[in-house]
């Protein structure tokens, strides 16, 4: 009998068509964070492409972060993109640059919100209060600076995904397998154009973390977004789309000798 391989089914969103936007979710998001670049930029002559993470369906032995790089790197070739442009946020930024370090080729450049890689407080640490519906409410509304963006949704959301032994195992290896790949000392290897756009009361990853990957990316940029926390895309979507198609816009992706 076959082995049933991750790679093979892969899950995903594809909107539009030219330059390819690849959006990568954080740990314990999905694909409607991105909801406002899915309805945006496709209209404005970009391919949006949004893959689901396969952070539950990994085998726990293999259950990293390097796994999920590798996931995203065949995802990309298996659809035939080439040069680029990821969308991480959280775990996600973390993914990309991976992606950005290990293959030059797929990458034309990175847009990181958010982004672990360097520094980010836990969700909830080994998750002592799980069960306990107020403090995974509390915990849900940290992420963002108006708390009111944590919808019932969102929390019931995240109260039932913790609360799922198997699936709460697994962010655990997930988290830890993060904070110990830091990319302190590879960042300086990154030559691609990075965008980085931060939530100035980010209190997962704080604004020093969005300082010091400006200091060590050697072709980066970094905006601030007032009032916002750890999902600016979710919380101030429209300032999040302007600040990234302004940035977007330097770049002649139009241009027939470009590779898409």
């Amino acid at each position: 009998m076959k082995k049933k391989n991750i790679f093979d089914k892969i899950t995903y969103i594809i909107r539009g068509n030219g330059h390819p936007l690849i959006l990568l979710h954080g740990l314990m998001g999905g694909l409607s964070n991105f909801q406002s670049i899915l309805d945006f930029f496709p209209k404005k002559g970009y391919k949006v492409i949004a893959p689901t993470l396969p952070i539950y369906n990994i085998p726990l032995f293999s259950t990293n972060i390097y796994t999920l790089s590798k996931y995203i790197i065949n995802f990309l070739m298996k659809i035939g993109i080439k040069k680029a442009t990821l969308i991480g946020n959280s775990l996600g930024g973390h993914i990309a640059l991976i992606i950005a370090k290990k293959r030059f080729d797929l990458v034309h450049s990175v847009v990181l919100t958010g982004s672990s890689g360097l520094f980010e407080k836990s969700f909830g640490g080994d998750f002592p209060k799980r069960e306990n519906y107020e403090y995974i409410k509390k915990k849900s509304q940290d992420i963002f600076y108006n708390p009111k963006i944590a919808t019932k949704e969102l929390i019931d959301e995240v109260f039932n995904t913790v609360n799922d032994k198997k699936k709460a195992i697994k962010i655990l290896y997930l988290a830890k397998s993060a904070i110990k790949y830091n990319m302190s000392k590879d960042l300086s290897k990154i030559y691609q154009p990075i965008c980085i756009i931060w939530g100035k009361q980010d209190n997962i990853t704080p604004p020093y973390t969005a300082r010091l990957f400006n200091k060590l990316l050697p072709n980066s940029q970094l905006y601030w977004i007032d009032k916002c926390g750890h999902a600016p895309m979710m919380e101030h979507p429209k300032i999040f789309t302007e600040i990234l198609e302004k940035w977007l816009s330097k770049f002649n992706f139009k241009d027939k000798n470009f590779l898409v």
